[in-house]
């Protein structure tokens, strides 16, 4: 089974970053499930779908699941673009775009 270890991005309820300093494991959904024949309904045969790991590093998490014998994928986080620009620049006169209701 297929691991992925990953840095969970920051929910979009909070405009913090709290929780979103570690690393997660978690075994991949998709290659365990399977769809019963009789009910139409999708199963898996493995409760290791519901294992999800955390981590403080992700060297950690890769140890981990080396030492597991886990096939595994890391997933890098993108870095945010930020825009630092001030207050008192959202009603400048040479703005792009106008400010408008």
């Amino acid at each position: 089974m297929l691991a992925k270890i990953y840095k969970p991005s920051k929910n979009a309820m909070q405009s913090g970053k709290a929780k979103s300093d570690t690393w997660v494991l978690e075994m991949d959904v998709a290659a365990s499930r399977s769809i019963d024949p009789l009910m139409g309904w999708t199963s898996t045969d493995s409760t290791e779908t519901q294992l999800r790991m955390k981590f403080d590093s992700s060297e950690e998490a890769i140890s981990y699941a080396k030492r597991e014998g886990l096939e595994f994928t890391v997933v890098t986080p993108r870095a945010p673009k930020r825009i630092i620009k001030t207050y008192a620049e959202n009603f400048s006169a040479d703005r792009k775009n106008p400010w408008t209701h």
